[in-house]
């Protein structure tokens, strides 16, 4: 049974940094286009604001929550377009305070959860840990976006094991999610992380192996860069597939990334 406390820490320290990213932004700045498809730096915050809403829904009224997965239901390819959309209208002082507001209030019903509960979301039910471990890995990877958006690039920490385990964890999932059959067995995946520890998963002996920077697997699982462009590498046929389509999030894949030198 996971204790929650040291994701949310470093839950609250992502979402500080990030914060500190845009606090200062003029509205001109708010309104510059992101590397998401018509989404404005206004699109991705308000686009956490909107999900900590969602998240904290799940976590402390499920039959309200369960109304919110129908509207998604209804409308899969849309629901979360629109939920930034509307959040994004809104005068960047008051995106900014209900995103602090909302973090705030899904970090204290996460702490207060009792030991053991389960929540459900769009994916499987979570855990607190894992849903804090979600909200981590969506906080740096909007952030990305935001940091792309105004030309700024941000110091890795080892927050990234939390982002690297889902996506670790998230394996066959990506596949599920292409109507594809997983394969059978683990993987061992081996990621440097920002401090030059090896992160391990997954079977010393398997065949199947995924070697590189931790920074770069990240920026893979949450499809922020292009295979292309990272350091990460495979070793087998099936690691080889899976660097193609992974994801750590849920929900439709997206277009992703295209490679920096696509179209030159």
């Amino acid at each position: 049974m996971a204790d929650p406390t040291p994701v949310l820490d470093d839950l609250r320290a992502e979402s500080d940094e990030l914060d500190r990213l845009v606090a200062e932004l003029s509205p001109d700045q708010w309104a510059l286009v992101t590397p998401a498809p018509r989404w404005t730096v206004a699109h991705q915050i308000a686009h956490l604001a909107w999900t900590d809403h969602a998240a904290l829904l799940a976590v402390t009224d499920a039959e309200a929550f369960g109304r919110e997965v129908e509207k998604a239901l209804a409308a899969p390819d849309g629901f979360v377009d629109e939920g930034a959309e509307g959040g994004a209208k809104k005068p960047p002082a008051e995106i900014l305070a209900g995103w602090r507001a909302g973090r705030e209030a899904l970090a204290d019903a996460l702490r207060a959860a009792p030991p053991g509960a389960r929540f459900p979301w769009y994916g499987p039910p979570m855990s607190a840990a894992s849903m804090a471990t979600a909200r981590l890995m969506e906080t740096w990877a909007h952030g990305q976006d935001v940091a792309d958006a105004l030309g700024v690039v941000r110091t890795p920490t080892d927050r990234l094991r939390h982002v690297a385990r889902i996506g670790v964890r998230a394996r066959d999932y990506a596949y599920g999610v292409r109507g594809l059959t997983p394969p059978v067995g683990e993987f061992r995946v081996e990621l440097v992380g920002p401090s030059g520890d090896t992160w391990a998963y997954g079977p010393e002996g398997a065949p199947q192996r995924v070697t590189g920077p931790a920074l770069d697997f990240c920026l893979l699982v949450t499809r922020r860069a292009h295979r292309a462009d990272l350091a990460v590498r495979a070793e087998g046929e099936d690691a080889d597939r899976w660097l193609d389509i992974a994801q750590a999030f849920a929900g439709p894949p997206g277009a992703g990334r295209a490679a920096k030198g696509a179209g030159s």
